[in-house]
């Protein structure tokens, strides 16, 4: 049994528009929401609420509208939410075809532990690929297990799903293994006791050399 989710999103024209039409949409459990791309005309449409939230929890989700009795494949573009509700307000949806390729800014996800005492310092969290719009990969990973302080992953070291190819830069730093400043710290003032130690030692030592052949 496939676990992936139904994406089939039944979806309603809508004609009115207005911030105070939004909030009786949203009321109502609904999200307005905008198609556009391949040189159409943008189409204003009304979403179920629930089910999209939940299907958009993936990175760029592809929803498939039945929209009065056709169906649309679309590329969800962008989400706007209210900034204190997190209440999603609009959202944005483009035309794809099935076997278009499309230019998609994936999660990077790291797996795995690096060398004891070091981190994995996630410079980039997304990477910029092309890939098929029914194919779009929910993330990439990125394994540092047992990678020593120093170590750098670029773009050009993810290994991509098959049939996504790298658009971004080769040389962008992902992933970046290092001590943390703290503990560099904390090495540094072990390292200055333990040598004032054996100067103060060596001191002693000396005096008491002095107070011998006295």
């Amino acid at each position: 049994m496939s676990n992936e989710p139904d994406t089939k999103v039944h979806a309603e024209f809508r004609e009115s528009f207005g911030k105070g039409f939004a909030r009786r949409l949203r009321a109502a459990g609904k999200i307005p929401a905008v198609i556009y791309g391949h040189g159409s005309d943008p189409v204003h449409v009304a979403l179920p609420g629930h089910q999209v939230s939940l299907l958009i929890r993936r990175a760029n989700a592809v929803l498939e509208l039945d929209l009065d009795g056709k169906s649309q494949l679309t590329l969800v573009k962008d989400v706007q939410k209210d900034p204190v509700h997190q209440i999603i307000e609009h959202i944005d949806l483009l035309v794809v075809k099935k076997g278009e390729k499309v230019e998609i800014e994936v999660p990077i996800v790291v797996v795995g532990e690096s060398a004891p005492g070091t981190i994995a310092n996630l410079d980039n969290t997304t990477v910029t690929v092309q890939a098929e719009a029914t194919h779009i990969p929910e993330h990439i990973e990125v394994d540092v297990e047992g990678l020593e302080d120093g170590t750098h992953i670029t773009a050009a070291d993810l290994k991509l799903p098959k049939g996504s190819v790298l658009i971004a830069d080769a040389e962008l730093l992902i992933v970046a293994i290092s001590v943390p400043a703290a503990a560099l710290a904390a090495e540094e003032e072990i390292a200055e006791a333990d040598a004032e130690l054996a100067a103060e030692q060596s001191e002693a030592s000396e005096g008491a050399a002095e107070a011998a052949a006295e």
